[in-house]
């Protein structure tokens, strides 16, 4: 085995990386001179950029995330570009994606969709891609995040079809079909007890949804019902423990609670609701 790779798995498993294999593999490729893959099996030294390659080992070996890393994360069907200045995409957030596509089956169909705090613009960008006539508005408090989405709304040419709005829900005043949002839900004891990774790499406000962890959703119970045509739909991803206060804040606020979905740990992670 070459010893760049002996030496750099070796410094990935004292730090106790996570999967270190896969990892020194993505940022051997990120450090590369061409556009060849690169395997641990064939490697050259030759092949990369050492000086880069090290600038990136060290960041990793200091709990940087390497989609931070290489400003790369896959959500649904697609890579997005990502930075500090946003949550990266998780796979329970492709659940919203998911129900979405089994509440509305006529994909072809005029539809205005809502997408609150847009963050990176994955929720946004899928949704175009999946309903080819829809409409979206993608609103963010961040216009540091603001500025992340529109580049992922260019990478993917839909950004015709998506309004951006840098502001709160209470700015908007427009009805739509379908609103989906995963909002910040982390309690404040919640937040100090997460990984140093999140605390370090990806931004606060992204999570922190108050001491109880509803701000959001109090926020969201008493604007949304307005802002929702008769048989349209809410989605929301929520934190694993806070389906029971969601569905009794959404249900007083004069909608029907549709159904509650687990993600693959088998955790509460979305909500429906309709308005008839």
């Amino acid at each position: 085995m070459n010893n760049l790779i002996k030496l750099s798995l070796k410094k990935l498993k004292i730090h106790n990386i996570p999967n270190p294999d896969l990892d020194l593999r993505i940022l051997l490729n990120y450090s590369s001179k061409s556009k060849k893959e690169i395997f641990l099996s064939n490697f050259n030294d030759i092949d990369i950029d050492l000086h880069k390659f090290h600038i990136i080992l060290n960041r990793r070996l200091n709990f940087e995330p390497i989609s931070k890393i290489i400003n790369k994360k896959n959500f649904w069907k697609y890579d997005f570009y990502v930075d500090h200045n946003v949550l990266d995409p998780r796979p329970e957030t492709e659940l919203i994606i998911e129900e979405s596509l089994k509440l509305l089956t006529k994909k072809n169909k005029k539809i205005n969709i809502l997408d609150l705090g847009t963050g990176s613009g994955c929720l946004a960008v899928c949704l175009a891609k999946e309903f080819i006539n829809s409409k979206i508005t993608a609103i963010d408090i961040s216009t540091k995040a603001m500025k992340v989405a529109s580049k992922n709304f260019n990478i993917h040419k839909c950004k015709n079809r998506i309004t951006k709005r840098i502001c709160t829900v209470e700015s908007v005043n427009k009805k739509f079909d379908l609103i989906v949002s995963n909002p910040p839900y982390l309690s404040k004891d919640d937040y100090q007890n997460t990984s140093e990774e999140i605390k370090n790499y990806e931004p606060k406000k992204a999570f922190c949804g108050g001491n109880d962890g509803l701000f959001f959703y109090k926020k969201f119970a008493k604007k949304l019902p307005k802002l929702m045509k008769s048989n349209s739909y809410l989605i929301l991803e929520i934190g694993e423990k806070q389906a029971l206060n969601c569905i009794k804040l959404f249900s007083n606020s004069g909608l029907n609670f549709v159904k509650k979905v687990k993600d693959l740990q088998k955790k509460d992670r979305i909500l429906i609701f309709s308005k008839l």
